[in-house]
């Protein structure tokens, strides 16, 4: 947890704002507190934006799922967790379909309040590329732009295929490239549209937790699971769940997951009887496949019971034609969320976009476009993607190219060996953490998602 941590606490109880903030303050967050979902709007449009939203459920005027579902077509970068009164699932299910994280029901232990921060700050936010798509015109709008390019017609035209049969789906391809967009746009073609539709991410929680948010808990079965909560599977009944990077699920727990996958049955964290649903799963990662289930990261029972239907997303570099159109839409959304005036698209903006690899694919092309708005200055951007491109050729990070003929040259020597050496640090560093990834990215002084990142690229295995 960052002590900077912002957190927004809107209650109009003034006791319970007075002990929460009593208890987040010695946690060392940063509390600000309003009595109101109008109120909590407000605050939301403000810089600095909190990084999570602690939301009463029952308010005058205002409730808590109006105030929810405002909130997040205004940013739906915080996330909120719903505190309510009623022990309700019907409840926790619209929360949860409006953009909520978690639920904590009133009256609630320190320990289940720090759970469920925990998750939220390990859990990373909604990247900005599909975080606006959770209003249903805003991912109507992204499926449209799937169209601009031949490479994701195909995508389209498959996904539409495959929507109204009852099976599942394994989205392959890049960090980036659309995956999620994709498994929202199956599921509003299917069946079961207007039944919920959840995502877990299956990277950002230790395999404990992730168990406890995917099958829900028992009391006792952890320390601070002091009541019954179902999980998301249970909460999904009849609709769709969305597993993102799914070859980073703990090897047990894929097993748990193949007993959902044959029979549609599944425990809770420390639960004594089956219980039974109803959900379609929707799986996605960006990792090798073959390589993931040689290295035993991604049982070979769990792929295949999930690779049903394939969906390969190309990279934005493999749909080229598709950029000026991103582009366009990027700018015109962001200069309207940040009030600043649509920039012009020149011929020499477009070329320099055309010709850069985009390795962060549509994600990294969105927040070129934000920065484009910001500065307001065009040669500036084009000279920093020129010098970015040049920088990803200088460490060897450039997109293959079949006709450049072996790696024998230099430069591919000298990749190589900077490659061994890196994958042996990490190793180590791994291995004096005991694979407390965590940890290990701190030790190397790198950040926790280049960690995960290297980790997948070199396939290391805990084994």
């Amino acid at each position: 947890m960052d002590s900077a941590s912002r957190i927004l606490l809107v209650d109009d109880d003034p006791g319970i704002v007075r002990y929460l903030t009593t208890l987040l303050e010695t946690d060392s967050y940063q509390v600000e507190a309003v009595s109101s979902g109008a109120e909590a709007l407000q605050r939301v449009r403000r810089y600095p934006r909190p990084d999570v939203v602690l939301l009463d459920l029952l308010m005058p005027q205002m409730d808590g799922l109006e105030t929810l579902a405002q909130l997040r077509r205004i940013d739906p970068t915080p996330r909120v967790i719903m505190l309510t009164c009623e022990d309700s699932a019907r409840k926790a299910v619209q929360a949860l379909r409006l953009g909520a994280h978690d639920y904590l029901t009133k009256p609630f232990r320190k320990e289940e309040l720090d759970i469920a921060l925990e998750t939220c700050f390990r859990t990373k936010p909604p990247s900005t590329d599909t975080a606006h798509w959770a209003n249903n015109d805003a991912v109507e709008n992204e499926t449209r732009l799937m169209a601009h390019s031949v490479a994701m017609q195909k995508v389209r035209a498959e996904a539409l295929q495959v929507a109204g049969i009852n099976v599942p789906v394994l989205l392959l391809g890049e960090s980036g490239t659309g995956k999620e967009v994709v498994a929202h746009f199956i599921h509003r073609n299917s069946p079961r549209a207007d039944r919920t539709f959840l995502k877990i991410n299956c990277a950002a929680l230790p395999g404990e937790l992730l168990e406890s948010e995917m099958f829900g808990h028992e009391p006792g079965a952890f320390t601070g699971a002091t009541r019954s909560k179902p999980g998301k599977f249970e909460l999904c009944d009849k609709g769709t769940i969305f597993l993102d990077e799914i070859a980073e699920m703990p090897p047990g727990l894929q097993a748990k997951l193949l007993h959902i996958l044959q029979d549609q049955e599944f425990f809770r964290l420390g639960g004594r009887y089956p219980r039974k649903v109803d959900v379609r799963i929707l799986a996605a990662t960006n990792v090798d496949i073959r390589q993931a289930i040689a290295t035993k990261k991604l049982r070979e029972d769990v792929y295949y019971r999930l690779n049903a239907v394939v969906l390969q997303l190309p990279p934005l570099r493999a749909r080229k034609e598709a950029i000026p159109v991103f582009l366009r839409h990027f700018i015109a959304h962001w200069a309207e969320r940040f009030a600043l005036p649509r920039l012009p698209l020149s011929a020499a903006l477009l070329g320099a976009c055309s010709q850069y690899s985009w390795p962060g694919n549509v994600r990294e092309l969105e927040n070129f476009a934000k920065r484009y708005l910001i500065l307001s200055d065009e040669a500036l951007v084009i000279k920093e993607l020129k010098a970015r491109e040049q920088a990803e050729v200088n460490q060897g990070l450039e997109v293959p190219n079949p006709a450049r003929g072996g790696g024998n040259d230099l430069k591919s020597l000298v990749r190589d060996l900077k490659g061994e050496a890196e994958m042996k640090a990490i190793a180590r560093a791994l291995e004096q953490t005991s694979w407390n990834r965590k940890e290990a990215a701190s030790l190397l002084n790198i950040s926790y998602k280049a960690l995960l990142y290297k980790i997948r690229q070199y396939g290391l295995d805990r084994q």
